[in-house]
């Protein structure tokens, strides 16, 4: 998949920089399978093709009133409560804003900004495990000085569920560039993209962490996983022995090995389809992967799972089924 275009402006002091990427288009080139082949050779193809697609199943979640015209991403559910954070923008992917939404009896209800929210552009919210921590990136002014790029913040919430006065990390994690896509990984480091200087390519995956002394260290992730073209957005898995990245639209993976990160591969037809796949999130096993996809349609921007490794009761169901049926859950 080739990126057509990848287009920044500003359009006012008050308004970030927005990246739209263009419509993709891809040729795919198939064989036919010679007749000569025998029979039996064709049965097991074919055998094994099915079984391949029950366990690898990729499908739309559009459950209302998440769905929408608008282009809906970024998706992360609550480890406390099970509400549903993600990002609605328009239907360009530009003006992005954060939600979330509430699991009620009836279904999901009306996505409302979160207590957290400010002014500006917000983006790509992600819980840390025990869902104490969010972290987030925003426009919003830092010690009052109004902002032209995203910057990675955090926000903490109290054992009663009461959000805190959000946190703008310091430099060398936020720099003069922009950064999006915080995600803390089982390594004890927090994965990002930049724009920064001192990368490979116009963006870079990077990684940041807090040492003993309080002072933050920050690498960039190398050429297994930076190319001279555009490196978003940076997924760890649960376990982390795995690294899910959006680059020029696409998602590839990486996995560790014991001299650091494998060479990047891109993932399947199944997830990358002509329009661009952005926002990953892992279920909590790592089994399965939830993804928005530019539709190139009417809907716009859509969530789609991954049932990578078979089928898994994830996203959970709203309300849960055994409300559905007329029990209660324990």
């Amino acid at each position: 998949m080739d990126l057509d275009v990848i287009r920044r402006r500003f359009e006012t002091p008050d308004e970030v920089r927005e990246m739209t990427l263009g419509k993709f288009e891809v040729v795919r080139i198939g064989g036919q399978m010679k007749r000569s082949r025998r029979s039996i050779i064709v049965a097991t193809l074919a055998v094994g093709l099915v079984a391949a697609a029950a366990a690898s199943d990729v499908r739309p979640w559009k459950p209302a009133p998440i769905s929408s015209p608008r282009f809906e991403s970024h998706a992360a559910f609550d480890p406390r409560t099970s509400e549903f954070y993600f990002v609605r923008s328009s239907p360009q992917f530009s003006g992005w804003k954060i939600l979330v939404s509430r699991c009620t009896g009836t279904g999901w209800s009306t996505p409302e900004p979160p207590a957290f929210a400010g002014d500006g552009v917000e983006a790509d919210p992600y819980f840390t495990d025990e869902g104490r921590t969010l972290y987030f990136i925003s426009t919003r002014p830092v010690d009052g000085a109004k902002r032209r790029d995203l910057e990675i913040w955090r926000v903490d919430r109290d054992d009663k569920g009461t959000w805190g006065a959000p946190t703008h990390l310091p430099e060398p994690v936020n720099s003069p560039g922009a950064e999006w896509f915080p995600r803390p990984g089982a390594d004890g480091w927090l994965y990002f993209g930049s724009d920064r200087p001192g990368g490979l390519g116009a963006t870079d995956i990077w990684r940041a962490r807090l040492g003993a002394t309080g002072a933050w260290t920050v690498e960039n992730l190398g050429p297994a996983v930076n190319t001279p073209g555009d490196d978003y957005e940076p997924l760890p898995s649960p376990d982390g022995t795995r690294l899910i990245l959006m680059a020029d639209g696409d998602l590839f993976e990486t996995r560790r090995t014991e001299t650091g990160w494998a060479p990047r591969t891109k993932l399947g037809p199944e997830v990358n389809q002509p329009g661009m796949e952005v926002g990953p999130l892992f279920s909590p096993s790592g089994r399965s992967l939830l993804f928005a996809r530019d539709t190139l349609g009417p809907d716009s921007g859509e969530f789609f799972v991954w049932h990578e490794q078979g089928p898994e009761a994830w996203p959970p169901d709203c309300p849960p089924r055994a409300e559905m049926r007329g029990h209660t859950t324990e």
